[in-house]
């Protein structure tokens, strides 16, 4: 038997042990590690704050989503050795492997910045990114009555690029309902010059940040947080006050990639970014929030990687080429608030623009646009994540590439999708 390892059973990871159980050949074995019993549908974390999800809709037992025939380890991992093609776990156990695909995801981190983790830590200073953040910070939501309300962005890559905006946009509205909005002063604070990373949707979402009266502080870079006197300051010495700081801390690479030596400066594994293969070792592929490519760290682009990589590794145990077939499609919908959303379709080359999707002509979904359908889009998507998604079922008519029907640009791409 030749063995496939795949290290990490959060979204990653769990839809490429489901897409490869049917169509490995049948002298492969699949073995899944990963320390944690739960997974998390992170997407719920945006919404737990506010009420809107109840915590037992944030998470599942992994092992419920692991096909039968998947051998499933419930251990850390200690270090991967991939020149010797294996992995240690805790307790001493050695896994050897004859194909790797990495799935560690990310973790927050800080411990990065002077002060995010003191004594304010989970009292006046919270992440969403975790389901401890996000519990801890909803029962802080429900006392808090008046104030300044910061919400923060430390550094770029996290997960999800749009969930700062969505939760300063959700707090908008949840104060409006309690009737305090008035109280409440809200500061969007970003590393960036603008509310997102692409121009055209930053400037959407940034007029829509004036509209809600949020304060925008850019080109923010931090260096400490001042617990005793509540503020965050720059390393050019801006200060922004705080009541309540929401922040989200530096996203780095799981522990185990800087243990193996095998990331960069924040432990995220070097990837082509077409192919999803290591840029080291030609065994080991790479999937989700683990990889160092340039597009956002979301689940919808787990979901297009997996069906890329599915035929990429079956290219590799039958011999064939690679294909440099992931674009770096994400799909992602932005919360507004008052039971509104946006949704956003880009890749690598192509940024946010406005159309429908993802019929053309018909949408139903209006890109770079409010509405009421794109809210019920994003709450219908928990459904999906764990009836489809995560038992390798692709979405009908949502490709892994990304598809210029129905968007608003020029002729030229939407010829290069014909040819």
């Amino acid at each position: 038997m030749k063995n496939l390892l795949i290290l990490g059973a959060g979204s990653a990871g769990t839809m490429m042990a489901n897409h490869l159980k049917t169509r490995l050949p049948k002298d492969w074995k699949i073995t899944i590690v990963d320390q944690f019993e739960k997974h998390y549908y992170q997407p719920g974390f945006l919404f737990l704050p506010f009420g809107i999800y109840e915590e037992e809709d944030c998470f599942r037992s992994k092992g419920a989503y692991i096909p039968e025939g998947v051998n499933y380890i419930q251990k850390k991992i200690e270090v991967i050795e991939p020149e010797q093609h294996q992995v240690r776990l805790e307790e001493g156990d050695v896994l050897k492997y004859d194909l790797l695909i990495i799935a560690t995801g990310s973790r927050i981190a800080p411990e990065e910045v002077e002060g995010m983790n003191g004594s304010e830590w989970q009292k006046s200073v919270f992440d969403f990114y975790t389901f401890e953040g996000a519990r801890q910070l909803r029962d802080k939501l429900e006392k808090f009555e008046e104030g300044k309300l910061v919400v923060h962005i430390t550094e770029m890559p996290i997960k999800c690029p749009v969930a700062p905006l969505e939760f300063a946009f959700l707090a908008d509205w949840y104060f409006q309902e309690r009737g305090i909005r008035e109280k409440v002063d809200i500061t969007y604070v970003t590393p960036l010059d603008g509310a997102f990373t692409k121009p055209t949707a930053a400037a959407t979402l940034g007029h829509l940040l004036d509209e809600k009266g949020i304060n925008t502080v850019p080109d923010f870079a931090i260096a400490s947080v001042d617990n005793e006197n509540k503020k965050i300051v720059s390393w050019d010495e801006i200060e922004v006050p705080f009541d309540l700081l929401v922040t989200v801390p530096t996203n780095m690479g799981d522990d185990v990639i800087l243990r193996s030596g095998m990331g960069d400066d924040l432990n995220f594994v070097p990837t082509n970014k077409h192919t999803l293969q290591s840029q080291e070792y030609e065994d080991v592929f790479v999937i989700g929030d683990a990889t160092n490519i340039p597009t956002s760290k979301a689940g919808s682009v787990a979901h297009f990687e997996a069906e890329v990589l599915t035929e990429n590794i079956l290219n590799y145990v039958n011999g064939r080429a690679l294909e440099p077939a992931f674009d770096g499609h994400a799909n992602c919908f932005v919360e507004t608030g008052f039971n509104k959303a946006m949704l956003i379709d880009f890749n690598y080359d192509q940024e946010p623009v406005p159309g429908v999707f993802p019929f053309r002509g018909i949408g139903p979904m209006k890109l770079l646009k409010e509405n009421k359908v794109n809210h019920w889009g994003k709450l219908a998507f928990r459904w999906i994540y764990w009836n489809r998604l995560m038992k390798g079922k692709t979405i009908p008519f949502i490709s892994p590439q990304m598809s210029y029907a129905g968007k608003e640009v020029e002729q030229k791409k939407e010829e290069l999708t014909t040819h």
